[in-house]
């Protein structure tokens, strides 16, 4: 399993609509619209990272309106998720 934490920018007032496409992608699995320099954060699992890297170059990049990703990996392993 491959997973990376993905920075989105839309373009101004695009990140809804960017959003919508992201949330149906069965890669994503969680999507967040936030205030800050990015304007979206994304979560994405593949099965390995030659997917991930695909993924993320012919699937996010080429969604209309957005301007640009910035994807941090995950090591596996070093991660907690607290509820």
């Amino acid at each position: 399993m491959a997973s990376a934490i993905v920075l989105i920018n839309t373009d101004a007032g695009g990140e809804e609509e960017v959003f919508e496409k992201l949330k149906n992608m069965n890669e994503v699995v969680e999507a967040y619209i936030v205030y800050g320099v990015y304007d979206i954060v994304i979560k994405v699992e593949t099965e390995n990272m030659d997917k991930l890297k695909n993924f993320i170059s012919n699937s996010i990049r080429k969604i209309p309106k957005v301007r640009s990703t910035l994807t941090m990996i995950i090591m596996e392993g070093k991660s907690v998720v607290k509820k």
